[in-house]
Parts: structure tokens; sequence; C-alpha cells
């Protein structure tokens, strides 16, 4: 997948090293050119102050006002007016006399630059090598590059700070997404200081949302009229043939009135936990109040007392250290969702719990925050079937019993609506399961009383 920034970055480097290649190449033929008129400048200049005296018996080291020429190997020659040469630098050798004005000649494989004056009474030619020209040429058309080579760096990082900047609202908009829950689907809101060009994403993105929303509406209303309208059926079926069975008019094998009896139960069951699920899923809002995660235990447990009864199932609330027999475990919650919740696990754990077994209810507090845990002694859960018993209607193959594979999800349902954490693990005794829920926030009972 391409990414913007790096497209941003490889066009604006590259365009920009390419401009700074061009500028700097005309940039240093610029300053070559100008360092060559200079030193043609420099040899006239030389050439026009020599004194008029200037003979044999006078040297470039001799004569005060050419002191500092031989560092730049100038060559000066002098002809009088016969033609005869009068004068010439010792160091170097005797050139030829060349025309008036600027020339390049070529002796003893040495390339000079000369430039000649006819004076009253002389000719005057002074010569410098071209080696030793663009020497000194090249050292001052690379001092004018040193801005530009401390420019191309910090353009360098500004084009990186500048992109960064720029795409920084798109990095904005997908961490608004992220953090997004999966069942939010409201609109989203830009402030004024949202670039335009992120406007019309935007506005598709609504367009999107606005849609899904409504399918998803569709959809969960749907699942409630279904269900809903499958339920009074249902319990009017089990009760004419729960009166078929008492007055004689339904007779069969009672084995297989049995079967009738208990397939429909499972199919009413499985109706109620749609309607369940339909109903929690269509609550995008979590109605918060102050709940005693004590009351709602003792209360389940009440519930289901008779269940568990029928079956000689030890059913039982405990409170783990730190929380203690007078801690009311008050904390911020939906107080519908959490109960349903705590009966969806604690029904679990009954129906696969086998006769004669145990299971606690224990109430736990880790931290600043609580959670409970309801715990059997049945046969668990074989440990590859641990990360999907929590998806919607799947059953593992070891399982017995009439569920319908939506109990675990509804209670994983629930824990995402209050951001809670529900694990399963087996028991490390290797006997039963423990579900855990955590993360619920604790309030102080004069919150509750204020509440109530």
């Amino acid at each position: 997948m391409r990414s913007i920034r790096r497209r941003l970055l490889g066009w604006l480097i590259c365009g920009f090293a390419a401009g700074s290649v061009v500028a700097g190449f005309g940039i240093f033929h610029t300053a070559h050119d100008e360092a060559n008129e200079l030193f043609d400048y420099e040899l006239r200049a030389v050439a026009l102050s020599l004194p008029s005296n200037l003979t044999e018996g006078h040297t470039a080291h001799a004569a005060p006002d050419l002191q500092g020429i031989a560092d730049d190997r100038i060559l000066i020659e002098i002809w009088d007016a016969s033609g005869t040469p009068i004068y010439h630098t010792s160091h170097d050798t005797l050139l030829p006399r060349s025309p008036q004005g600027f020339h390049t000649i070529e002796q003893a494989e040495t390339h000079w630059r000369t430039f000649g004056v006819q004076q009253a009474g002389r000719f005057v030619q002074v010569a410098q090598p071209i080696s030793v020209r663009e020497a000194l040429a090249l050292h001052l058309a690379l001092h004018t590059l040193w801005p530009l080579a401390l420019f191309v760096p910090v353009a360098i990082v500004l084009v990186l700070f500048v992109v960064a900047r720029g795409l920084a609202p798109v990095g904005a908009l997908s961490a608004l997404l992220s953090a997004r829950s999966y069942n939010v689907l409201e609109p989203i809101r830009l402030d004024g200081s949202a670039p335009v060009e992120l406007r019309p994403l935007v506005e598709a993105l609504n367009g999107l949302l606005q849609r899904l929303n409504t399918a998803s509406q569709a959809q969960r209303t749907f699942i409630a009229d279904a269900a809903h309208e499958l339920r009074s059926p249902l319990a009017a079926l089990k009760l004419q043939l729960q009166a078929a069975l008492r007055d004689g008019t339904l007779t069969g094998e009672p084995h297989t009135t049995e079967r009738i009896e208990t397939r429909l139960n499972r199919l009413i069951r499985l109706v109620q936990q749609l309607l369940t699920l339909a109903r929690e899923d269509a609550q995008p809002a979590l109605p918060v109040a102050v709940v005693s995660l004590r009351r709602l235990g003792e209360q389940a447990i009440g519930d289901f007392s008779l269940l568990a009864e029928e079956k000689d199932i030890d059913l039982g609330l405990e409170m783990r250290a730190p929380v203690t027999e007078g801690d009311a475990c008050n904390v911020a919650a939906d107080p519908h969702g959490l109960n349903t919740l705590l009966n969806n696990l604690l029904d679990n754990a009954i129906r696969y719990t086998p006769r004669g077994g145990k299971i606690d209810l224990v109430l736990t507090r880790t931290g600043e925050q609580l959670g409970f845990e309801v715990v059997d002694n049945g046969p668990g859960i074989p440990e590859q079937d641990l990360g999907r018993v929590l998806d919607r209607f799947y059953r593992a193959s070891h399982v017995q019993g009439t569920g319908s594979g939506l109990g675990l999800s509804i209670a994983m349902r629930i824990a995402q609506r209050h951001d809670l954490q529900l694990v399963l693990r087996n028991n490390s005794d290797g006997h039963g399961l423990t579900a855990a829920v955590s993360g619920l926030r604790p309030r102080v009972q004069a919150q509750a009383d204020a509440q109530a």
C-alpha cells in the first residue's frame, strides 16, 4: 500500500535536491566566470600600473609596487619601441609577444592568459598561467556555494516538518475513528480548524455511517420483533402441551413427549435470549446508576436456588479478601445489564454442572476495581474451545444439554458495553470452570443513598 507521506516527501525532497543541483551548477559557473573576469581585471591593472622606468635593473622583488604579484605567478614582459625585450620577471621563461588586448596562448605545454598594452616608447605584456587562474576561480566559486550547502539540510528538515503538520489532521481523524466503539455510528463532527480537503472525506464517511446505522437499526428491529412475536405463541403452545398431557388428550410414548417438551423449552429459551440480545444491541447509550453488587448477587442466588436444588447443586455467595461481609460493593453500571450478565453466567454454570456439584458466586476486588467470579466444579471447557465459546451460537462438541449457544455471547456483549473484562478459564485443579468479570468502578454508599 502506498503512503501519501512517503510520496510527498519523495517528490518534494527529490525535486528540491534536483533544483538545488541546478541552482548550484548555475551559481558555480557564474562565480567562476566572474572570478575569471576579476583576474583579467587584475592583469590589466598590473599592466597599467607598472612604473615607466622599469628595466632590467629592476625586478618584481625590487619594485615596491609589485610586491605580492609573484603569489599569483604573474609574468611581466616589456619591449622597447624597437621590439627589444628590456624587462621580464626572472623566474619565468620569456613568452612570445602577442597583440594588444587579452589572449590565450600555449607555451611549453602550459596555457597562459595574456594582456598586452602599447605605451609611450614601450609595449607591456602581463601573463598568468591558466592553471593558477582556474585554481583560484574554483576556490572562490566553491566559497559561494556554502550558503546553498547549509540551506539544503535546513530545507529538508522544513519539508519534513511541513509534511508532518500538513498530514496531522489525517492522523487525528484516524485516531478519532480508531477510538470509536463499533456500535457508535453517530456522524463525525469537525471543528473549524479542520482543513477543507478533509470535508469531502468526512461527508462520505458520515453518509456511510448513516447507511450502516439504518441497516443496523433495521436488523435489530427485525430480531426484536421476531423474538417478541414468537414468544407469545410458543408460551401458548407449551401451555397447550402441558394441558393435553394432563387431561390425556395427547397420548404417545413418554420418551417422545418428553423430547417434545425439552425441544419446546429450548426453543422458548432461544427466543428469550434473542430478545435479550436484541435489547442489548439496541441500547448504544449505557444508563449508568449506582448498584450494589452484593445485593445483585444475593438476588441472583435466590432466583436460581430452586433450579439448583432440582440438581442438588450447592449454590452460594462468597467474599474474597479484601471484600468483607459488610461491604455493599457499590459500582457504577447499568443495573439491568449487570443483572442479565450475572444471571447468564449462573444459568450457564447450573446447566453444565453435574448433579450434586457446587457453584460459588465470589465477589472480588483488585486495587480500586470490583468484580465477581462464578466458579463451578463441572466438566470445564476444552482449551481449544475457550476462545470460541463466547461467539454467538457456538457450542463445543463435548457439550451436553439444551443450550442454544447464546448465553455466554450475551454475557460478553454486556461486558463489552460496560468496558469490562470477561475471562473464562479452567480451574487449576482440573475440575470446573471459572467465569471472571472485572473492571467495575466502585462508588461509596453515600452516593448510592443520594440516588435512591
